[in-house]
Order: C-alpha cells, then sequence, then structure tokens
C-alpha cells in the first residue's frame, strides 16, 4: 500500500492563505468606508458653512443640514454623528472668533464650520479600535445672515 505523508497540507495551506486573503478583503473594505466617511463630514462642514453664511445667527438648521437630517439630531449617513458635533462660529476680520456674533453684527466677515468631538470605530479584523476623527472645518465669508434688503427676518 502506498503511503501518503503529506495527507491534509493544502487544507493547512488553504487556511494560511484564506486568512491573509480575507485580512485583506476587510481591510480593504475598511479603507474605502474611511474614506467615504471623511469625504461624508467634509461635504457636511461645506453644506453647514454655507447655510449659515444665509440663516439668522443662532439658527439650528445649519448644524442640521450638515449632518444630512430632515428634522432628527442625528445622521442618517454617519451612525453617532449629530448636531451636538457641529459646531458653528462668526469670525472677525482677521478670522479670530467673536463671542457674542449676535451684538456684534457688524463686526462678522466669516462663518466657520467644524466637526469636533466626533470618533468613529474601525472594524479590521482582530483590530477593532475607535479613532478621532476632528480637523474637518469649513470657512465663508458671510452673506446675509438672514438679514434681507426688505422685508423681515426669517428663519431658514
Amino acid at each position: 500500500m502506498r503511503r501518503r505523508p503529506q495527507r491534509g497540507t493544502t487544507t493547512v495551506e488553504f487556511a494560511i492563505i484564506a486568512l491573509l486573503v480575507m485580512i485583506t478583503v476587510f481591510a480593504g473594505l475598511e479603507f474605502g468606508r474611511a474614506l467615504f466617511v471623511m469625504n461624508v463630514l467634509t461635504e457636511a462642514t461645506r453644506r453647514g458653512a454655507r447655510l449659515a453664511a444665509v440663516c439668522p445667527i443662532g439658527d439650528p438648521k445649519p448644524a442640521s443640514a450638515a449632518i444630512f437630517a430632515n428634522g432628527g439630531g442625528n445622521s442618517p449617513v454617519i451612525a453617532g454623528l449629530t448636531t451636538a458635533n457641529v459646531q458653528v462660529q462668526y469670525l472677525d476680520v482677521n478670522g479670530g472668533a467673536i463671542a457674542n456674533p449676535a451684538g456684534n453684527f457688524g463686526a462678522i466677515r466669516y462663518v466657520n464650520v467644524s466637526i469636533v468631538g466626533f470618533a468613529q470605530t474601525l472594524l479590521i479584523p482582530s483590530l477593532v479600535t475607535t479613532i478621532p476623527i476632528n480637523g474637518f472645518s469649513t470657512t465663508l465669508p458671510r452673506e446675509s445672515l438672514g438679514i434681507p434688503r426688505t422685508g423681515v427676518v426669517t428663519a431658514c
């Protein structure tokens, strides 16, 4: 009878290669998702700044629009992103934040919207970690700030 000393080696080789392939596939998927989240956060700050430039000071609509929410406080696009993560600042001609924008309306030259205090969980196999995501900010020149040339101020 013939002996097979290497019986089962293909199963072991397949298990090793399959593990490496699956880790590579999931890492690629997570990298793609991370790029998607970064793109959405960039677009969120742009949308919020665009709306804050034309809405009255203190209006909650820019924060809601920034997270793509239609009336709710949570983002339907990115889990964990809320209106509390959106910071709207009104800046003077030098780019400094104005402490009381309603009282210093004439000094406002720019509107800045930032994403703050947001973290995203990565699900790479054998590595589940939460990383903070900050640094997303958009600054635009102010426009009407909700004050029409004629008529009354209305909310956005």
